[in-house]
């Protein structure tokens, strides 16, 4: 069939084709378009989302570095010699090393309560020890709470060692929490018993200092009771200040 002879008829009918071409440029560009969008979309996120990596990196860092800068000019400046202060030193970094390692294997978002209080004491009374009680519910910490605990229990824990529960054959240490529900609250106590007769200091340590100033940064209270029988720490803290969000 031959096509239009007639000049107008001609132009009509490249015309009606080139709309249709026209037509079906837009509609694929359209989809190039969208497609493009989407793709810059999730180029978006992904350069969002290693920001943030890179920012929270950043912040774990200096957190840990001002920790481990307080902990040395600190642990030297109460120190009575050189080798008391490596030995200070050298296990608050131990217990700083040790909370890592349990982030690590939480990949840095939580840790279970009871695995941080095994993981903090094990090392002074030995797995399988019959010198330490650890009793209480199980909960996801938080990763600035796993450091806090860590570091306190260290230093009970080398506290104890030295002058308290652990320095004696029959000492033992009891370490209980529970949950208020109605409240909201985490209710820890550290007991030690079988020591020797327990003596309020005559100063506040550093060690001291330390225990009550990690409780404040969970917005919670610290009691130490320096019962003859045994010294107990008391921790009550709010559980938004430790409860990984769900």
């Amino acid at each position: 069939m031959a096509g239009p002879t007639d000049p107008e008829e001609f132009l009509k009918a490249e015309n009606v084709g080139l709309r249709l071409l026209l037509e079906q440029a837009g509609i694929d560009a359209k989809a190039l378009l969208t497609q493009a969008g989407i793709d810059a979309a999730q180029r978006e996120t992904a350069d969002t989302l290693q920001k943030l990596i890179l920012e929270e990196l950043h912040h774990r860092i200096k957190n840990t570095l001002a920790t481990v800068s307080a902990i040395a000019s600190q642990s030297l400046r109460t120190a009575t010699s050189v080798e008391q202060g490596r030995q200070a030193i050298e296990s608050r970094l131990l217990a700083l090393g040790r909370a890592h390692d349990l982030l690590l294997q939480a990949q840095w978002s939580s840790a279970g309560l009871a695995q941080i209080v095994r993981g903090a004491t094990e090392p002074f009374a030995g797995p399988g020890e019959a010198r330490l009680s650890i009793q209480g519910p199980d909960l996801k910490i938080t990763s600035g709470a796993v450091i806090a605990l860590s570091l306190t229990l260290n230093e009970l824990c080398t506290n104890a060692t030295k002058f308290g529960a652990l320095s004696m054959p029959a000492g033992r240490i009891e370490i209980a929490w529970t949950v208020d529900e109605k409240n909201q609250r985490l209710h820890l106590i550290w007991a030690e018993k079988g020591g020797p007769p327990v003596h309020a200091p005559t100063r506040q340590s550093f060690g001291t200092r330390l225990i009550e100033t990690l409780g404040r940064q969970l917005n919670g209270t610290v009691e130490l009771t320096y019962n003859p029988q045994g010294f107990v720490y008391a921790l009550n803290v709010p559980l938004g200040s430790l409860k990984s969000p769900d």
